[in-house]
């Protein structure tokens, strides 16, 4: 697949829109009038895709092309449905392992988090259509490739992605500071997700209520807390020891 790609042109973003494509940004020019721009801003609306209004300057940054008003960032890879994917999982016979990262917004984190996943062999990765890192040329880089290689699902909302997962019998463990119990106490043997949390705030308060269980590390050092891949790398592998 392609590294992230520039579309630009009222016609091209509404067909990419349209055909399936994952639109990573969206810039349509201030006050952009005429009846081409307002079919494609209900095309936009209709799919829930975040608009940046900007100055001509900045699309005239962007390309040098005739843009009509509108340049758009489109996904390098296909994501995947959810359902789809867990049925696939089960159905295979394997024990699913499961990633979900609730408003991860370092594309270095995202791409260091997606190389471990490959590597544990974990069956998908779960991100939130909004507020997340996106997936650009800096999480392929930091991912060493590993970003076409894994699954990765791109949903409304985790809560509701939460749901899905535990009705179909997979366990729910949240990596917080907040648990009384660490990551080597739980059974890992049986379907699990992990969720993990931005770097700043951490899993939010409204998620943490929904999880099945609650995990730490032991912290022995000054500092509270691990940069969130390498305490994902720790509770992947951890679960990786459980199971051979």
């Amino acid at each position: 697949m392609k590294n992230e790609s520039l579309i630009f042109g009222i016609r091209t973003i509404q067909e990419a829109i349209i055909s399936g494509k994952t639109i990573d940004k969206l810039f349509i020019q201030k006050g952009l009038q005429g009846e081409l721009a307002k079919e494609l801003l209900a095309i936009v609306r209709q799919h829930k895709i975040k608009i940046n209004y900007v100055p001509v300057e900045k699309l005239n940054r962007l390309t040098r092309k005739n843009h009509q008003g509108a340049v758009a960032y489109t996904s390098p890879i296909d994501f995947y449905e959810l359902e789809n994917l867990v049925l696939q999982v089960i159905e295979s016979g394997e024990t699913p392992l499961f990633l979900i990262l609730d408003q991860l917004s370092d594309v270095r984190n995202f791409g260091a988090i997606i190389r471990t996943a490959e590597c544990t062999g974990v069956h998908g990765i779960i991100i939130q259509k909004k507020g997340g890192a996106p997936v650009n040329a800096d999480t392929i880089k930091t991912s060493a490739g590993a970003v076409f290689k894994i699954p990765i699902c791109k949903v409304d909302h985790i809560k509701d992605a939460m749901f899905y997962l535990q009705g179909s019998g997979i366990q729910i463990i949240a990596a917080t500071e907040k648990a009384s119990d660490t990551i080597y106490k739980k059974n890992l043997t049986v379907p699990t997700a992990f969720i993990m949390g931005s770097e700043g705030k951490g899993i939010s308060s409204s998620v943490l209520k929904l999880v099945d269980y609650k995990a730490k590390l032991p912290m022995y050092g000054e500092i509270a807390s691990l940069n969130v891949s390498v305490a994902c790398g720790v509770f992947l592998y951890e679960a990786i020891r459980q199971r051979q």
